[in-house]
């Protein structure tokens, strides 16, 4: 199902169909230094992953993460974006992830501004946030080019990491 759709990408929701994308995803060198390891090492792996996160968000919040699709005529899989509530942070917050080979082309900042429209207009959030950890620049730099700024630090999770959080008012 398309959720939204910009001059070169189509977001749609995750199905179990697309369990080998997200284990090759969920395996990429950033997603492992800078989302963690999930330890997700088959495509049963995967399956159980999205059946526990993704699909349960979406029937939950009605809201979750999106398969990012180049609309070319391959409808490759590159990436995901999406929102996610988490029960460590207040607001809602918006993440992002491509494939090595897709990364630095515009296509998180495309995919990230459709779902803070989203975020705005059909699911009526009032404030958006994002964390990242402190090293990973990139992601800082497109949460500023997203309008998010920097709040504070955070030790949201039981590794207590400290990350950054960055946050935006719709």
């Amino acid at each position: 199902m398309i959720i939204a759709q910009t001059n070169r990408l189509q977001l749609s929701k995750i199905t179990l169909e697309d369990a080998p994308f997200i284990l090759e995803l969920m395996n990429s060198p950033h997603w492992l230094k800078y989302i963690g390891d999930r330890n997700v090492r088959t495509v049963a792996q995967a399956e159980d992953y999205l059946k526990e996160r993704t699909l349960k968000s979406y029937d939950t919040h009605g809201f979750g993460f999106y398969k990012i699709q180049l609309k070319d005529e391959s409808l490759k899989s590159i990436g995901t974006c999406g929102l996610v509530k988490r029960d460590e942070l207040e607001y809602v917050d918006i993440g992002f992830s491509l494939l090595p080979n897709y990364e630095g082309k515009g296509y998180g900042f495309e995919a990230s501004s459709e779902i803070i429209k989203l975020a705005k207009d059909q699911f009526k959030l009032k404030k958006i946030t994002a964390i990242t950890l402190p090293t990973n620049t990139n992601s800082i730099k497109l949460l500023e080019k997203l309008g998010l700024s920097y709040e504070k630090r955070v030790k949201p999770f039981e590794d207590d990491e400290e990350l950054l959080l960055f946050a935006k008012t719709l």
